[in-house]
């Protein structure tokens, strides 16, 4: 599916109006249509029982790389706590053959943050790695689970 801006007739394509779009969709059918919720599983599983503590669908995932020196980057990441989500990060870094320097990672309620120093064959990520980089940790992250072969 295509998204085409009302305006320009141009395809959207900056990722957090996309995000933004996102949101509201999800919002919207869980607004309309409660029963829809257990077919949703934004950071945690839905079953018959509700879960204790529900997510917020308005955490967007927020995907950041700086140059940090010549020879890395820094890559910031925020979205939606979820079991496994450290092991996608790690499985995604490791298809796109990113090499992680050093790392930190906290969670605030249902909100994960990570920070990672990152190199790309000892050197800075470039832009056009960076770009591939963040669209596949938006991709990726927004999978409601990590499938449990993963563990």
């Amino acid at each position: 599916m295509m998204l085409v801006c009302s305006d320009t007739g141009r395809k959207v394509d900056d990722p957090e109006v996309l995000e933004a779009i996102r949101l509201t969709v999800i919002n919207n059918l869980l607004q309309y249509h409660p029963e829809s919720s257990s077919q949703f599983a934004m950071g945690v599983a839905f079953g018959v029982d509700p879960p204790k503590q529900q997510v917020d669908v308005d955490i967007a995932t927020h995907i950041s790389i700086y140059d940090d020196g010549p020879n890395r980057s820094l890559l910031l990441v925020e979205t939606a706590d979820r079991p496994g989500l450290l092991v996608d990060l790690v499985k995604i870094f490791t298809v796109i053959n990113v090499n992680v320097e050093s790392g930190e990672f906290d969670t605030e309620e249902l909100l994960a943050k990570a920070k990672f120093h990152v190199s790309y064959k000892g050197e800075a990520i470039i832009k056009p790695l960076q770009q591939v980089l963040a669209n596949s940790l938006r991709y990726f992250l927004r999978r409601p689970t990590t499938e449990e072969a993963s563990f």
